[in-house]
């Protein structure tokens, strides 16, 4: 059934960028640098080549069908059939500061500090990278809010490189929420647990410090990944006590893309590119929603009242 999803994904996908192509052409105007979602819609206003009304008429009609289809082919990109495990995906803690902004209608601020899967590593596209699709999603459940999601992943880097641009790259953004990836390059080439756990610690009471909620990502389930299975698990491990100890948000998406894979036959395919390593642009669309639904549910909590102590584990069923 996955399957099927990620094959119209990418039908979709080619379709609607064959779309605005056309509806460029009719327009005269050029291709928009981002492809889906969000599509070009038709005018009536479009100028025949000859000036005669009966061509623009024409045109004008030609362009709102190709808008009217390209609308309804960017549903698909609008929310992509996707699940986590059946147990759920969980907090350690809440997001109360960007929960509260939000619920209120506040301008916020969110960051995605990682490495290649944050930068987008295999989408087609920059529209599909997580934080785009995440902003995305936010935008349309809470409209009145102006939300900004700034892309602060540069590929390859471990926890020492993203500690040394930390200020420039995210403090000084005044972030209301940090969305922070890390540790897949250390799983593959190595890594000191103790020093990584204190640098990641150091990490997050400077973004506490600078009023931020957080949200740490855990490395990708990925056959890059898993062929350095005791690594992997000490890393995982190690991100989650670090969360629980330092009582912030824990986004587990090394279990999530597992049972990805088991509930795909142990196929990868569907969700990540042939490099063994990186997320399609289904594993992107999909950790987005998953991700998004977690915050949202943060802010639904805040607007009922329900603020639950901070070392309370928080359970979110699928």
């Amino acid at each position: 059934m996955i399957f099927r999803f990620c094959t119209a994904f990418a039908i979709a996908s080619s379709l609607a960028l064959t779309l605005q192509v056309r509806v460029a052409t009719a327009q005269n105007a050029a291709v928009p640098a981002n492809p889906a979602p969000a599509l070009m819609t038709g005018q009536n206003t479009v100028a025949a080549a000859d000036g005669s009304d009966l061509h623009r008429g024409l045109a004008g009609r030609a362009v709102d069908k190709v808008g009217e289809l390209g609308r309804s082919i960017a549903d698909i990109f609008r929310r992509v059939p996707c699940s986590g495990p059946k147990s759920g995906t969980y907090l350690e803690g809440s997001l109360p500061h960007i929960g509260k902004k939000l619920a209120a209608g506040e301008a916020v601020t969110i960051i995605a500090f990682g490495s290649s899967s944050t930068a987008g590593s295999g989408a087609s596209s920059p529209a599909f990278t997580y934080p785009n699709r995440l902003a995305e999603q936010l935008r349309r459940r809470f409209p009145k809010a102006e939300i900004t999601v700034l892309n602060r992943g540069i590929g390859g880097e471990e926890v020492p490189q993203m500690m040394r641009r930390l200020q420039v790259a995210v403090l000084d953004a005044r972030p209301d929420l940090v969305i922070w990836q890390l540790g897949t390059n250390a799983v593959i080439r190595g890594f000191d647990p103790a020093v990584t756990e204190q640098l990641v610690r150091d990490g997050i009471e400077q973004m506490r410090a600078a009023g931020a909620d957080v949200v740490l990502i855990d490395p990708q389930y990925a056959p890059q990944v898993t062929a350095k299975a005791e690594s992997a698990n000490r890393m995982v491990g190690l991100i989650s006590r670090v969360a629980h100890l330092e009582h912030v948000a824990l986004f587990p998406r090394f279990a999530v893309m597992k049972d990805w894979y088991v509930r795909q036959d142990d196929s990868y395919t569907n969700f990540t590119i042939p490099d063994g390593l990186h997320m399609n642009d289904w594993g992107y669309a999909c950790f987005a929603q998953l991700l998004g639904d977690t915050i949202i549910d943060s802010v639904a909590r805040v607007q009922a009242g329900i603020e639950p102590p901070q070392d309370v584990l928080m359970y979110r069923p699928m």
